[in-house]
């Protein structure tokens, strides 16, 4: 049974991913978030210390949620195909919460791999490229760790740039993996 603590932080945490939702995160005020859990100001505080610190848990929240991918990696997928679904999904996350996802973009304040145990969007294309390392698709001559780093750089700003024109082309996504995978140049 989930603690009064775990309760009201999950409370919190649904309300404020309809709120960013519907108003994005610079509408939104802690006010806002508390009422729409039915809980106090001071009670949001406790538990968060900034609007900043809930949208990082939703952002977390959401990095959470692999399970699905990672049973996919588990079975052997195919993992180019893993990897241009995993990148379309987020694509599709970010373009659906653009607040959410210029924070999560912003390289100041991404999570990082650390602590290993907490799940994380680059561990998990990190590990698709392991795995697409092992099944001899993607190049094993460097670290799957940098060919992330390298990846998602690129990707990142693919988004960024796609957030401020309001739409986004799936074909950017199959570009990004055969240029990291295939390289730049003969």
């Amino acid at each position: 049974m989930a603690s009064r603590k775990e309760r009201s932080r999950s409370l919190i945490l649904e309300a404020a991913s309809a709120a960013v939702q519907e108003f994005g995160l610079d509408g939104v005020s802690m006010e806002q978030i508390a009422a729409g859990a039915g809980l106090t100001r001071k009670t949001v505080y406790n538990l968060f210390g900034s609007k900043e610190e809930i949208a990082l848990a939703l952002i977390a929240r959401v990095e959470a949620q692999d399970a699905g991918y990672r049973t996919s990696l588990a079975a052997g997928t195919d993992a180019l195909l893993l990897l241009e679904q995993v990148l379309l999904d987020s694509a599709g996350w970010c373009i659906a919460n653009p607040s959410l996802a210029r924070l999560a973009l912003n390289p100041a304040t991404r999570p990082t791999l650390s602590p290993p145990d907490r799940p994380s969007f680059q561990g998990l294309v990190r590990d698709i490229l392991l795995l697409g390392q092992r099944q001899q698709q993607i190049r094993a001559d460097e670290n799957a760790d940098f060919l992330a780093l390298l990846l998602l750089g690129i990707y990142g700003q693919a988004m960024i740039s796609a957030l401020q024109a309001g739409r986004f082309d799936p074909a950017d996504i199959r570009r990004i993996i055969r240029l990291v995978v295939e390289g730049i140049g003969v």
